[in-house]
């Protein structure tokens, strides 16, 4: 393992009914609330009410946000950052899934500089202070409930770029998995998607001596391939939700990579796709993940092997690692081809047209991966693979 420090101060209220916790929680950080959330659903699934009736209750002010985007918008951040400095804001509280917990992360940046939103996203301007933040979780896939990163998206000049602070971890988080009976079948595979690309990015790592967060990692990963089917058959079954739930806050919560350094080049290189076309997160992660692993196989095949053969039960007999770890990678492609998730870029109406662009992206400060660094003909590749 390599040397490391590690904290997260990010309390976490996990279960049915935990919703009111923010009873408790709330009155410590003031009355002025900004509510954040996405595109209205939880207005239809109830979670709006539960949440109103207890800031009600609380005689707590409430300011909104509504419309966060999937791949949120700098643009909405803004207003966000506006609204807290217009209300006096006291805390946010996002209600969604990574999408508005990202977008609400930069808010409470925001609110305390004086500095453009943009900049704390490229690392212009760094906030040494936040507004205090918690989060009501409906979808699991990314962990940003319990995490100080955050991904944005700017249209204006089509980029969309990871960021974080350690400002910004949540002060704490509502998790029910009763709020993710409703989330529609494509956001239940995505969060699957997001959740186990972010196992494998930190399992793809140049660290020594590992044994105890990889066998967290494949245990995780095993769970969630053999857990997924069934909750995208009783999507309301609350078993099923709950080990999601928990798998998605496991998969970045940072103990996963304790002792080591993941890669994260898929990540930069989906960035750049989404960025242009705007596709879902997942989807794009997914296309592209088996073929950076394709790609690397040469750096370390043991690595891949031993995936492939404690996760996907590859047999390995009187093969070689690389014919082991090209089965194991056929294997996580066929599982996410099963649960419903594109395998070609091809699916999202995505040809080669823009992969100047999306190749500079991806390079702007330099060539990236932590387990192999990619270059400009690297990521080519990579697409060019995806098609």
């Amino acid at each position: 393992m390599q040397t490391f420090s590690f904290h997260n101060p990010v309390k976490i209220h996990f279960g049915k009914g935990s919703i009111e916790q923010l009873r408790h929680e709330l009155p410590k950080y003031g009355s002025n609330i900004l509510l954040v959330y996405g595109g209205g659903s939880i207005k239809a699934n109830g979670v709006y009410d539960d949440i109103m009736t207890i800031l009600n209750d609380l005689h707590s002010t409430v300011v909104e946000l509504p419309g966060v985007e999937p791949n949120p918008r700098v643009e909405t951040a803004r207003k966000g950052i506006a609204l807290c400095k217009e209300h006096a804001i006291d805390l946010v509280l996002a209600v969604g899934g990574g999408s508005v917990i990202d977008c609400a992360k930069l808010i409470v940046a925001g609110a305390t500089v004086e500095a453009d939103a943009w900049d704390i996203v490229t690392k212009k301007v760094f906030p040494t202070d936040a507004l205090p933040l918690a989060t009501v979780l409906t979808i699991a896939a990314t962990a940003s409930e319990m995490n100080s990163g955050s991904v944005i998206t700017n249209l204006e000049t089509q980029e969309k770029f990871g960021w974080g602070n350690p400002h910004c971890f949540p002060k704490f988080s509502i998790l029910d998995p009763s709020y993710t009976f409703s989330v529609p079948t494509n956001q239940t595979v995505n969060g699957v998607v997001d959740t186990m690309t972010h196992i494998l990015e930190q399992y793809f790592n140049n660290a020594t001596n590992t044994p105890i967060t990889d066998e967290m990692s494949e245990g995780i990963l095993r769970t969630i391939i053999r857990v997924a089917p069934l909750a995208l058959e009783d999507p309301t079954n609350f078993e099923h939700r709950e080990t999601l739930m928990l798998a998605g806050t496991l998969g970045l919560n940072g103990f996963l990579s304790l002792g080591s350094r993941g890669d994260w080049a898929t990540h930069n290189i989906e960035h750049a796709v989404s960025a242009v076309y705007d596709i879902p997160h997942a989807g794009g992660l997914a296309i592209l993940f088996p073929n950076w692993m394709k790609h690397n196989v040469h750096v370390n095949p043991a690595r891949f092997a031993k995936l492939a053969t404690t996760v996907f039960n590859i047999d390995a007999t009187n093969k070689t690692d690389e014919q082991v770890a090209l089965e194991g990678i056929e294997a996580l492609s066929a599982f996410w081809t099963s649960i419903g998730v594109p395998n070609r870029l091809a699916d999202y109406d995505i040809d080669a047209t823009h992969f100047d662009d999306m190749i500079q992206h991806c390079l702007v400060n330099g060539p990236f991966g932590n387990f192999n660094q990619l270059q400009a003909e690297d990521v080519r590749s990579i697409l060019e693979q995806s098609l």
